[in-house]
């Protein structure tokens, strides 16, 4: 049996709250994804007021429920790598594409029924230009801390449009020989919107100034810190002060030194990725390329990540299909 989840938006409740544009670029960059951690849009059609789109239902709901059945709240420390490599391959595809996720947080990462996740919801991206470059493993940088990285600055004058469907379907792309470095990211994005989750709003967000792609790799290391430490890192009670202390505050940890040398690298990859300056950020100029090689990942193959053992395989509950029917709202754009 298939299951199938099925998003419903009234469209006259968004025109009234002038976020109609929010609905089409989902349904846009839905129809140009092809990735197995991201959706797979099946079918779309409008009944009466109602705009209807059906995507793949995960049986293990999302990673903000699931962390909070795990002992203390949090992951272990190789869960959370292996979530934050499979969300880290996800944003790479995005951004080559030319899309600027905004929304990355726990509650926004589902969980299929085989256990890999599928990111979710895209009314908040922004679409733009992914610049492509080859380059040398020499260029590759120094994963020393802190994460202030040499990146490669040559850039080739052709750029792949976010509304090319099916990138990864191009020749060029698929015949790179293993000795050279694809990079494409959207560096030329600029966005001056106020979206997001407080707890993840990168520092150019919160000070209300524009923003780019950094802001995906701000989130990333806001993600893996809460997974592992249970909590994200500049939280208040009020989300002015949450705004504020994501701005000002330095970053800290819950003890004062790591527990293993695993923890030490996780702290190590935070710290390089919520680089307060989106210029010095890890992953601002050559993205996933320079996340990919820092020590918290060494061993792990990326392009073999789809066959490894999830930590955690929910298959396809039953009880889980009542709850989510007994749960089911309407869904409104914020």
């Amino acid at each position: 049996m298939c299951l199938y989840a099925m998003k419903v938006v009234d469209k006259e409740a968004l025109a009234l709250k002038k976020k109609v544009h929010r609905a089409e670029m989902e349904r846009k960059i839905l129809k140009m994804l092809d990735h197995p951690f991201l959706p797979t849009l099946y079918a779309e059609f409008e009944a009466s007021h109602f705009s209807c789109i059906v995507m793949e239902y995960c049986s293990g709901g999302d990673l903000h429920s699931l962390r909070h059945k795990q002992p203390q709240k949090r992951f272990s420390l190789s869960s959370a790598r292996f979530y934050a490599a499979e969300v880290l391959v996800a944003l790479e595809y995005l951004h080559m594409l030319g899309i600027i996720y905004r929304d990355l947080k726990p509650e926004n990462v589902l969980v299929r029924s085989d256990g890999h996740i599928m990111l979710s919801d895209f009314d908040l991206s922004l679409c733009s230009d992914a610049i492509p470059a080859v380059q040398s493993p020499s260029s590759s940088p120094d994963t020393a801390f802190p994460a202030v990285l040499p990146y490669a600055r040559s850039r080739s004058k052709k750029t792949f449009s976010c509304l090319m469907n099916r990138l990864f379907r191009s020749k060029k792309i698929q015949t790179l020989n293993s000795n050279r470095l694809f990079v494409a990211e959207p560096i030329g994005a600029r966005s001056r919107s106020f979206v997001g989750t407080h707890e993840y709003v990168a520092p150019e967000v919160a000070s209300g100034g524009s923003h780019g792609n950094s802001v995906d790799w701000w989130a990333l290391g806001i993600f893996i810190y809460e997974l592992i430490y249970g909590r994200t890192p500049f939280a208040s009670q009020v989300n002015e002060l949450t705004l504020r202390s994501i701005v000002k505050r330095p970053l800290t940890f819950p003890t004062l030194s790591a527990s293993s040398t695993l923890e030490q690298h996780a702290r190590d990859l935070i710290s390089g990725l919520l680089i307060k300056d989106p210029n010095g950020r890890l992953g601002s100029k050559r993205g996933s390329a320079d996340i990919k090689t820092h020590p918290f990942f060494k061993g792990l193959n990326f392009a073999l990540i789809r066959t490894l053992t999830p930590p955690e395989i929910p298959g396809l509950r039953t009880r889980r299909m009542a709850s989510f029917q007994d749960k089911a709202t309407p869904f409104d754009y914020f």
